[in-house]
């Protein structure tokens, strides 16, 4: 007997982040920081130790009116001004595809939102096998089965077997939902190529012959890409889609405004189907309503405040931390590769994951922590942050893991 759906899984979350961060700040507690290298973090840390909190976004926050930060948004559907500029900002004149915005809360809820209004109960959704662990949570959650694709065929992105998993599904059911996180991967730090890209939409074309298709494109970190505003052109890609498939991007204000806990985003979504994109407007609407009816209001002005006033200025803020991030990715990387260190494609972005099977990953994810190196277990790796990590602790840190792992495999 149970008092939840009989299609949830009522097992306990399994805590691969929160539990090992308590793990290195007991560490700390009781060795001391210079003695626990911490690499779980998945936010921005200076070489201080300390979350970064861009100023110009939180002294605009702090500048607004406290009505401002206390009243509903215009609508459920976000604040106008904030949808107007989230696309100009996201898309930078790089598509001309018809389009909506709808906000939701953090990159998270257009995640789900996708997920969940696109397919029904017991449907297929496509994800990476290696990938951030809520995509499969959510899946779960909506009564959904998966279909993994491999990543990576060499160092480049998986196109057959991306190809593979759509023709399994294809035979399954009369739609396809694709995730792709996609530039700065996560958990790997890879950046697909615009020939890739191609490569994807010719695939998704080929697929909407006889299916519906929806890619669901997750940005989380694109604003971090060290490519900067080249890291967006490839969406100008998406304007040669086919009129059966739909494009939904999830943009986050997580990253890009160092904003966390704020809880802001949006579902850009782009379909030449002017129909099909009106009912997806309406879906994604009555489901925004439903489930959290508005969105942060100050986080909204916020964002309108900092790229219409103070644009400049967060610009080169924001790129000083891009800086650091490459600084200390180029050390591990080239660190790595000195000491034998296996590791996933990297590109950019605020993880590494090491690659290897998951009963050696396990065995040496235990001997890392025993040596205060506190890390994430993800399918097929381990992810080191080198987004929370120093220069300092950078430093010399691919060797001390390849010398552990020597002694584990």
């Amino acid at each position: 007997m149970s008092f939840v759906k009989k299609s949830v899984s009522t097992e306990p979350i399994v805590d691969t982040v929160f539990a090992i961060v308590r793990k290195a700040k007991e560490d700390v507690a009781k060795n001391g920081a210079d003695v626990v290298t911490d690499a779980t973090i998945g936010s921005l840390y200076d070489e201080q130790g300390q979350l970064v909190a861009l100023d110009t976004c939180f002294s605009s926050l702090k500048a607004l009116d406290n009505r401002v930060l206390a009243k509903y948004a215009s609508a459920f559907t976000g604040n106008p001004d904030f949808c107007k500029d989230v696309y100009d900002w996201v898309l930078n004149g790089n598509s001309t595809l018809p389009h909506e915005v709808i906000a939701t809360p953090g990159g998270t809820g257009a995640v789900d939102m996708t997920i969940s209004e696109c397919l029904d109960a017991g449907q297929t959704v496509i994800l990476p096998e290696i990938a951030w662990g809520s995509y499969k949570l959510m899946a779960g959650m909506n009564s959904l089965n998966v279909e993994n694709y491999a990543l990576f065929d060499g160092d480049a992105f998986n196109i057959k077997d991306l190809e593979r998993a759509c023709k399994a599904v294809m035979a399954k059911q009369d739609k396809l939902v694709i995730v792709i996180n996609d530039p700065c991967q996560n958990p790997t730090g890879y950046s697909m190529t615009i020939d890739e890209w191609k490569q994807v939409v010719a695939l998704l074309n080929a697929c909407a012959k006889t299916h519906e298709v929806v890619l669901l494109n997750d940005i989380a970190y694109i604003d971090f890409a060290y490519g900067q505003e080249k890291s967006k052109e490839y969406f100008k890609v998406f304007d040669d889609i086919d009129e059966n498939v739909a494009v939904v991007v999830s943009f986050s204000l997580s990253k890009s405004m160092t904003a966390y806990g704020m809880r802001c985003g949006a579902a850009i979504v782009m379909t030449k189907n002017e129909d099909n994109l009106r009912d997806m407007k309406n879906v994604f609407e009555k489901d925004a309503r439903a489930t959290w009816s508005n969105i942060n209001n100050g986080a909204m002005a916020m964002f309108v405040d900092v790229l219409e006033n103070h644009k400049e200025e967060y610009n080169a803020e924001r790129r000083k931390y891009v800086a650091l991030l490459k600084e200390r990715s180029d050390i591990f990387i080239q660190e790595a590769a000195e000491v034998g260190l296996k590791h996933y494609p990297y590109r950019e972005g605020f993880f590494v994951t090491l690659s290897m099977d998951n009963d050696v990953r396990d065995a040496f994810h235990e001997a890392l922590m025993k040596n205060h190196i506190y890390t994430v277990k993800v399918n097929q790796g381990i992810r080191v942050a080198v987004c929370s990590l120093s220069v300092a602790k950078t430093k010399g840190l691919a060797k001390k893991m390849k010398d552990i792992l020597d002694q584990v495999a």
